[in-house]
């Protein structure tokens, strides 16, 4: 009994351990409970706050500076000043190219509205008191000034290409964002003489042609800079970092040219094309002791100031860069290499008959005429063709090519002009069947106007053949000139046949006769005309003075002649011209002495 009272249920709590009075129990939490997303909650912004305050440390105080320099740069303009290009100068110190200083002025609207706004006096203020004030300066009615000036854009040009007194006047009123960039304008004084000499620039500056863009480098010079800091409406802050450097002008460049010699040139060039009919016409002078260019004239030529109005074809130099067969002017270096050599004298005689036969072809004299005794000097004389190449062929043809390469011919002149042509003169190896005997006369080669003239020059310096040239030098700040190189001498022939050659050309231009004579100087030259394919042909003279003492050489060129014109007709004329105007202007006084006769028949 007392076992089954032993298994009987115990009373409620019996076997427990109870908990101390004064305790009490930690319920257990769970996951979506109230209790438990409050905590997390607190737990993520006390994050938030530590990081945040941890940026903020980092950008006041570690990072500042770095801060501070990437918003200097984010306000930070620079704007560029520009340099103003050299002048070109003639010979004598004449201005031909200009850059005259300019401002284009503009205007910040967003800040116009401030002007006199903290004046007592004003009984204008703002925008419509800039206008008052700026309308006179610009010439403009206060209406348009007021419009031009009212608005929300930061930039905007007022007006471009304004004188320096303009600009000044401006600027003088101090109206809040008005202000004013330095730029150039290219100015031709002399309009279209010696255009296609100078050349033009575009209207960014940029060189195109001529001098202009083969001596850049000297006339460019270097641009400058201004740096500033700016406000939220495009104003200069005045504590801001604000640096300037200036610009560096170009060097100016002085030519050979001479601009009263240059206007002759020109104007005989176009008068000897129209006169004829041709297409073009080309007038060079040379101081032949020097290799000095005192002319090169082109016909048409064209205005730099306004390039865009001419043809393209007239905007280049076709003095330099047009090649034609030479014809009858190239008859003297077969004559002078014979000579030099030895081959001939001015004793040599010819039979000289209307046409000839060498090795199967037919050579034949411009002008029908009954079977001639010429000597050397007839020959050059009466410009035959027949008696030409009975002189050469005292000499083989390899010795003929290297006199033609000698005198400068198929090779660049070096004058420093851009677009010229060499002309071409082929290896003595490929004259080939009739090429052998037209070289003898100028045909089968070609050349350019100043490869000529320069050719012909040597025979006026003694035999030595001096690169032409058009650039004297750089003008130094003392007004000195700085040369830009020396030019290349070569001595082609000697002495004594350079005299020869004097005497026969003299021969040639007969006295008050010939279209080619000057009172009072004697002139010692040759005439050319040459076919050209397509049915045209160039008629020239070139030739020098005075013939006892050499010292300008002048070659005229006249192109397109729809039918044969000898360059005695054509060319002789123009030469005399400009020769006789030539001589006056450089002050070299009439020898007086008279035109060498030598015996041109046997």
């Amino acid at each position: 009994m007392a076992d089954d009272r032993s298994r009987k249920r115990s009373p409620r709590g019996a076997g427990r351990t109870r908990a101390p009075r004064g305790s009490f129990r930690v319920p257990t939490a769970r996951v979506g409970s109230p209790a438990v997303r409050h905590r997390l909650l607190l737990t993520l912004i006390m994050v938030a706050v530590m990081a945040l305050s941890g940026r903020l440390i980092w950008v006041q105080g570690l990072d500042a500076s770095a801060r501070a320099e990437e918003a200097v740069k984010q306000r930070t303009v620079t704007r560029t000043i520009p340099a103003l290009r050299g002048d070109i100068l003639d010979r004598n110190g004449t201005v031909l190219a200009s850059s005259q200083e300019r401002y284009d002025l503009w205007v910040n609207q967003l800040q116009v509205d401030t002007y006199l706004e903290n004046s007592t006096t004003a009984e204008v203020t703002g925008i419509p008191a800039a206008a008052q004030k700026l309308a006179p300066v610009l010439g403009w009615s206060v209406t348009e000034t007021e419009e031009a000036l009212t608005g929300d854009r930061g930039f905007m040009y007022l007006e471009k290409n304004v004188d320096p007194a303009v600009r000044d006047a401006a600027l003088a009123l101090k109206i809040p964002g008005i202000g004013a960039d330095r730029v150039a304008q290219r100015i031709y004084p002399a309009g279209s003489v010696g255009g296609n000499v100078l050349g033009f620039v575009g209207s960014d500056g940029t060189a195109l042609a001529g001098t202009e863009l083969t001596y850049d480098d000297q006339l460019s010079g270097t641009d400058g800079t201004t740096t500033y800091e700016r406000g939220a409406q495009g104003q200069i802050i005045p504590t801001g970092r604000q640096e300037t450097t200036q610009a560096v002008d170009g060097r100016d460049l002085v030519l050979t040219i001479d601009r009263d010699l240059q206007w002759k040139a020109q104007q005989v060039a176009a008068s000897a094309a129209d006169s004829w009919g041709a297409t073009g016409a080309s007038a060079v002078v040379l101081n032949a002791r020097t290799g000095e260019v005192l002319a090169l004239a082109d016909y048409p030529t064209y205005d730099p100031n306004a390039p865009g109005e001419a043809p393209e074809e007239n905007r280049g130099n076709r003095s330099i860069s047009n090649v034609f067969e030479p014809g009858s002017t190239g008859k003297v270096f077969t004559v002078a290499a014979a000579l030099e050599e030895g081959t001939v004298t001015l004793d040599s005689q010819y039979e000289v008959p209307y046409t000839m036969n060498f090795e199967g072809h037919r050579i034949k004299d411009a002008l029908t005429h009954e079977d001639q005794r010429l000597t050397l000097a007839g020959v050059l004389k009466n410009s035959s063709n027949v008696g030409t190449v009975q002189i050469s062929e005292t000499l083989p043809p390899s010795v003929r090519y290297d006199y033609l390469k000698a005198f400068g011919l198929g090779e660049p002149t070096g004058v420093g002009l851009p677009g010229e042509s060499a002309g071409v003169v082929h290896p003595a190896s490929q004259w080939t069947g009739r090429t052998r005997y037209t070289t003898a006369f100028g045909q089968g080669y070609s050349v350019n106007a100043l490869q000529m003239t320069s050719a012909v020059g040597t025979f006026a310096n003694d035999g030595v053949r001096v690169q032409p040239r058009i650039v004297a030098g750089t003008r130094e700040d003392d007004g000195s000139i700085r040369p830009m190189g020396e030019p290349e001498s070569t001595r082609v022939v000697s002495s004594e046949t350079a005299a020869t050659m004097t005497e026969l050309m003299d021969n040639v231009v007969e006295d008050g006769v010939s279209g080619a004579s000057v009172p009072g100087y004697a002139v010692a030259g040759k005439t050319g005309t040459a076919q050209v394919p397509g049915g045209t042909y160039t008629a020239s003279f070139i030739g020098f003075a005075p013939a006892d003492d050499p010292e300008i050489v002048i070659g005229v060129f006249v192109f397109g002649l729809n039918s044969f014109i000898s360059g005695g007709r054509a060319a002789a004329p123009a030469f005399s011209e400009l020769m006789t105007f030539t001589l006056q202007h450089q002050g070299i006084p009439p020898t007086g002495k008279p035109a060498r006769v030598l015996e041109n028949e046997w």
